[in-house]
């Protein structure tokens, strides 16, 4: 896991995968063969994005903001954080230490937690 070996061989098995459904080469059941007969052709369904507001977003932000300062308020110190950073440094399930810190830490604030433990993932080119 730590030469990220695995890593690796998955991007390389996924890419593979990849290619061969895009070049036709890889037979997959209702998409390059029995197809309906009265499939004319790719099939094009619009899909319409929802994108948020300016005031929704904001909305957001400000909820966000309240929830941490009142997480912050409520357990001073943050020792669910700590004890999360703690079992990664000690390479333990932190399935439990997370979802004791998501009661009282924002997504932003428990990434960053085990962002300083284990770093940031970086994508091999």
């Amino acid at each position: 896991m730590d030469t990220m070996y695995q890593r690796g061989k998955i991007q390389e098995e996924s890419l593979y995968y990849e290619h061969k459904k895009c070049d036709g080469s890889l037979t997959l059941v209702g998409v390059s063969t029995f197809l309906p007969e009265e499939h004319g052709g790719d099939i094009v369904i619009e899909i319409e994005l929802i994108r948020s507001t300016e005031g929704e977003k904001g909305q957001q932000i400000v909820n966000v903001a309240a929830f941490v300062e009142a997480a912050s308020a409520a357990t001073p110190g943050a020792p669910r954080l700590v004890a999360l950073q703690a079992t990664a440094r000690e390479r333990r399930n932190v399935f439990a230490s997370l979802r004791e810190a998501v009661r009282t830490r924002s997504l932003g604030q428990i990434s960053q937690a085990l962002y300083d433990v284990g770093g940031r993932y970086r994508r091999n080119k």
